[in-house]
């Protein structure tokens, strides 16, 4: 995988402050070593003035041998001359030798000045453009992201986020030295310094982008991944939020909602912080498994945490199946009706709902004494499909009503009043289906 070409365009801002001379130079007592000393020090900062980086490198070798603490300018400008001197030459050993010269450096800037937190990126980022391909040094150029971040906080340009994942990823693919746990907890610390970098106001569209594309190449996540890999170290540690979050946020990025790893998740994270999606999704899925009684109280936590009447009619429609499932036709029956005042675009849903119910009430409600009376509920039922516009509803509704013929047989009149009675307890008009 190839990291965007600007990853390796940074030197410019990562080498700001770069310091040609400095106060505090410490010249030796001797002074034929200090004139050799000055002569050296000259010579290498000409060469390096004049781009002639390879013959600067043997100068400043002898400062950086002999008078290392000379000042802290020959690790400053010592970085510039062997990176340029790598450049230069093409030479593959000799290129390999000046680009370990360049971290040796910053290693002996550390042993002496002990300033890591000024440099440490800037090593990160030359690690990676020198070694990203080498397999044994892939676990030195982690560790140079890993130290920046702990020292600093944060990496100041936010590209370097995704050189650092691109090593992480090349270092696992190379070595085999990550659980793919490790790599997704390397993944989600990444975004989380990413987030804040935007909160910031900083750019972080591309290491976002970039990020991403690393993880997906990696083929770490599927469904059997969550559910088999993820799912029991939950269960191991069924308190544990920060693993049940990143349950969550791969199961919907990965669209397993249908595992039981992502339910358990699910329910930690709906009991611990509730919002109305979590809630409400728990509760769909309670439904999916039939478990209703489940669902109820729910359901009923979402309805609070619900910000406007369109998430309380939905709220209330799903209440209204789990009590028609759960054989609570009248508390169905309100609660459909609450939707549809709640939200007018939930009035067919509602009335052909209730139309159903009264369609699946008549065994329930004939009292066998009059078939008029009993098939009432039908014209009751014809009312709510009609009211929900439902034509399909309303024919199967006035395919159950009585005969003319049985109307007068039983000395009753079209139009005149009828009750439902039962539970519907509904009064309606008689008609007839001929």
């Amino acid at each position: 995988m190839k990291i965007k070409s600007t990853l390796l365009g940074l030197s410019a801002l990562l080498l700001a402050g770069m310091v040609q001379a400095q106060d505090g130079w410490n010249w030796p007592a001797d002074q034929a070593q200090e004139a050799k000393a000055r002569e050296y020090n000259a010579a290498y900062t000409d060469y390096m003035k004049a781009d002639q980086f390879i013959e600067a490198t043997k100068p400043l070798h002898w400062l950086l041998v002999n008078v290392p603490e000379l000042n802290e300018s020959i690790y400053q400008n010592g970085v510039t001359v062997y990176k340029g001197a790598a450049d230069a030459t093409t030479d593959e050993a000799q290129k390999r030798i000046y680009q370990d010269s360049v971290l040796a450096i910053y290693d002996k800037r550390e042993e002496i000045y002990n300033n890591a937190e000024r440099w440490i990126e800037n090593k990160a980022y030359y690690n990676y453009g020198f070694f990203k391909g080498t397999k044994e040094k892939l676990a030195g150029v982690v560790a140079d992201f890993e130290r920046a971040l702990e020292i600093n906080g944060g990496l100041s340009l936010t590209d370097l986020y995704a050189a650092y994942f691109d090593a992480v990823y090349r270092h696992n693919a190379y070595n085999k030295v990550y659980e793919p746990e490790e790599v997704l907890a390397i993944y989600d610390k990444i975004q989380k310094y990413l987030e804040t970098a935007e909160a910031e106001g900083k750019d972080v569209s591309s290491a976002k982008s970039t990020t991403e594309t690393i993880l997906v190449a990696m083929e770490l996540i599927d469904c059997d991944f969550i559910e088999n890999t993820l799912g029991p170290k939950l269960m191991a540690d069924p308190t544990n939020e920060a693993l049940a979050q990143q349950i969550f946020k791969y199961s919907v990025q990965y669209k397993c909602y249908s595992s039981e790893a992502f339910l358990s998740a699910l329910e930690l994270i709906d009991s611990n912080n509730p919002t109305f999606s979590t809630s409400q999704v728990r509760a769909m899925r309670y439904m999916q498994n039939k478990e209703y009684e489940k669902a109820q109280p729910v359901l009923e936590k979402a309805l609070d945490l619900a910000e406007n009447n369109t998430q309380k009619g939905e709220i209330y429609m799903e209440l209204a199946k789990v009590h028609a499932n759960l054989g609570r036709k009248s508390d169905a029956r309100n609660a459909a009706k609450q939707a549809a005042s709640i939200d007018e675009s939930l009035t067919q849903d509602a009335y052909s709902m209730i139309g159903g119910l009264y369609m699946n009430s008549f065994n329930d409600c004939r009292g066998g004494q009059s078939r008029v009376k009993d098939r009432a509920i039908y014209m009751a039922a014809y009312n709510a499909y009609q009211r929900a516009g439902d034509s399909k509803g309303m024919a199967s509704a006035r395919a159950q009503f009585p005969s003319r013929e049985e109307v007068f047989t039983e000395g009753l009149e079209v139009g005149a009043t009828v009750s439902t009675g039962c539970w519907i307890g509904e009064s309606v008009s008689i008609a007839t289906r001929d």
